[in-house]
């Protein structure tokens, strides 16, 4: 096989985890944290670009993320995790936040590359994400020596079935600030430039997240993107409500600074009570399927499903007696999950907690949700060699893909 000259290759791997897809590598393999792994990540994705023709994102938020891996030397975790997202509008990587799918393919890397050794049938991963140095729990059904793929889960938002991978977020209560409730408050009151008064629900959990009730927006939490993104007054709303929770819960210091540089925090959603609505691939969904409905917005976007991590902060607020969440979940306290209907179907979390009664936090015994994910392809990627040189390493793992294998 001829190489051009005037790129060189990286290794890497291309997954699926969950409902997203990103680009997963070895930390070896890069450069170090800093401009020039930046430079060379969004030269591979193909930002700034909005349809990242050049390069291997996909045009949407879900698909231009990335997962940086490496073994860990903490005895309470076995890797380490760097989550990446990838703007594309802007030549820069937000790293201020985990992502609850693409953490989902961590685990399978891991034992596919020989970062740890497996166990049948289940291989438990310990995941130490940098980005909110909290411990993930993930078990891996594995075949053969290899994560598994096929199976019989099925989640909203990806065809087919897949292999279960219980991840537990229960260790990244407070990621963001320290504490479930960042402002110490179950409910703040946001005062718009309007002059009108919104109440929503600050949750540091998976990541940090902002609630608010659908109605008080003028929506009614069955939208698709078509209705949601062309409704400018509720998506201006929206943001100036993500950036004042952001200054509320301590992100930033002025809300007119919350969206430069990093526009991925706090996550904001709205929510409504169990209802009727028809999905994005056209399924109608019965309201009795769902114990809440959720819109959440993503780097000025409407989420396609919802994002992992903001499935944890909707589940953890489902359980704060009073919470803008709670209010709208005709779960029940003891159920034990939480049903969530959100644009592209419904999905389950996993919920128990241990609290003395008159607490108004919970302690979490689990908060977890079902994934599935899928090696998509391994190999080395081509990046011109302009001025982004590229390491080289040494094989790692038994499952590692170089040039020329």
């Amino acid at each position: 096989m001829l190489i051009p000259t005037d790129q060189e290759t990286l290794r890497l791997v291309l997954a699926r985890g969950g409902t997203s897809k990103g680009l997963y590598f070895h930390e070896q393999d890069i450069p170090p944290a800093g401009p020039e792994r930046d430079a060379v990540l969004c030269r591979l994705m193909g930002s700034p670009d909005l349809n990242q023709i050049d390069g291997l994102g996909g045009a949407k938020p879900v698909t231009s993320k990335l997962a940086i891996v490496a073994p860990s030397t903490r005895d309470d975790a076995d890797v380490e995790y760097t989550f990446g997202q990838v703007q594309l509008d802007q030549a820069s990587v937000d790293y201020t936040g985990n992502c609850g799918n693409i953490s989902a393919g961590v685990g399978p890397f891991a034992i596919d590359e020989g970062l740890i050794t497996p166990t049948v049938p289940v291989t438990t991963v310990r995941i130490h994400n940098t980005n909110t140095d909290k411990i993930l729990v993930a078990e891996v059904p594995v075949v053969g020596g290899r994560a598994a793929v096929l199976g019989d889960a099925a989640i909203a938002g990806v065809p087919g079935t897949g292999a279960p991978i219980t991840m537990d977020w229960k260790g990244t209560v407070g990621s963001a600030t320290g504490s479930l409730l960042p402002t110490g408050n179950v409910t703040d009151d946001i005062t718009l430039e309007s002059g009108d008064t919104v109440s929503v629900s600050i949750v540091d959990a998976g990541n940090i997240t902002c609630w608010i009730t659908a109605a008080d927006v003028g929506l009614t939490g069955s939208e698709q993107a078509a209705e949601i993104e062309k409704d400018t007054a509720a998506m201006k709303t929206l943001f100036e409500i993500r950036a004042k929770a952001a200054a509320a819960a301590g992100l930033v210091d002025e809300w007119t600074e919350a969206n430069s540089p990093n526009r991925g925090l706090p996550l904001t959603g709205v929510v409504a009570g169990p209802g009727d609505y028809t999905a994005a691939n056209g399924d109608e969904i019965p309201s009795t399927a769902m114990d809440v409905r959720v819109r959440l917005i993503f780097l000025d976007r409407l989420h396609p499903t919802i994002a992992g991590t903001g499935s944890i902060a909707l589940t953890a607020a489902s359980r704060v007696p009073g919470s803008v969440v709670a209010r709208a979940s005709a779960a029940s306290a003891d159920s034990g999950e939480l049903r969530i209907g959100h644009p592209g179907g419904v999905m389950t979390n996993q919920v128990q907690t241990a609290a003395e009664e008159g607490d108004e936090v919970p302690t979490f015994t689990k908060l977890a949700m079902i994934r599935t994910a899928r090696r998509l392809m391994s190999g080395a990627a081509y990046i011109p060699r302009e001025d982004h040189p590229i390491p080289t390493a040494a094989p790692t793992g038994t499952g590692a893909v170089h040039e020329g294998d």
